[in-house]
């Protein structure tokens, strides 16, 4: 079935309408990274609560200028807050106490400190809105900005941008997010930008080993993709999910 982008930006927008006049919400809250996911999601927010219910956070942690710049860029041309709250030092003494553990090399150490950033930035957004929360006298949510694609791979951090309020990209591959994007005219250099999580050297494609393209086209039917593109999203879907369930135990009757 075609794609209908229009249609699907007027439904998503409303979706979000109805969940905020049912549950008597007030604004949202969104880290804004550059990339084309958060300005999607920052332009779906924006056109159904407003700018006004809007805030932006953007959350270096050892991260390149540029990203800051990008996301500039989208609270620029939407009309909605940015704010900028520095993790580095908060990470950088958050390692020292760990140092202070044991003698650990930074092999070992490297997926804890790639998973660490998100997971403080997770923990950033909800402070924040809290804080807007009680400083606006109405509720913020955290919102989600994970796509379909990266969600099935499991490519997120449990415990970090795993962790939302509100989630409206969850069911939309990267094609589908780029052309909601282009509807709401999230500025191309945002909406195009390669993807990357800005957590390691590498983009998200080369650190998956497929693209997201073949993602998509596996989610629709397996025998699209060459074999060993199958076979790694195959492996990458089995071994990450335990990031989905949380097994809990049930007394016997």
């Amino acid at each position: 079935m075609r794609f209908d982008a229009k249609k699907e930006t007027e439904r998503i927008i409303g979706f979000i309408q109805d969940y905020y006049k049912k549950n008597n919400l007030g604004g949202a809250i969104i880290g804004i990274s550059g990339g084309k996911d958060s300005g999607v999601v920052a332009a779906l927010f924006t056109k159904a609560l407003g700018k006004e219910n809007v805030i932006g956070v953007t959350l270096p942690c050892h991260s390149k200028v540029e990203d800051q710049v990008d996301a500039k860029l989208v609270s620029d041309y939407y009309g909605f807050p940015l704010y900028n709250l520095d993790l580095t030092n908060t990470f950088d003494v958050f390692e020292k106490e760990v140092d202070l553990l044991g003698n650990f090399t930074d092999e070992q150490k490297e997926n804890s400190r790639i998973n660490l950033k998100p997971r403080l930035r997770m923990a950033s957004l909800y402070y924040l809105a809290a804080l807007y929360s009680s400083v606006y006298q109405k509720t913020y949510l955290v919102a989600g900005t994970s796509n379909k694609c990266e969600l099935f791979v499991g490519y997120f951090t449990k415990g970090g941008d795993s962790v939302h309020d509100i989630s409206v990209l969850a069911d939309l591959t990267v094609e589908e997010v780029l052309q909601i994007g282009e509807v709401l005219q999230v500025p191309k250099k945002v909406l195009y930008k390669t993807p990357a999580d800005g957590l390691s050297k590498y983009s998200d494609e080369e650190k998956l080993g497929v693209t997201y393209r073949e993602i998509a086209m596996y989610m629709e039917d397996p025998d699209q993709v060459k074999e060993e593109s199958r076979e790694k999203i195959e492996k990458l879907h089995e071994q990450n999910r335990h990031k989905f369930y949380i097994p809990t135990y049930q007394k016997g009757e």
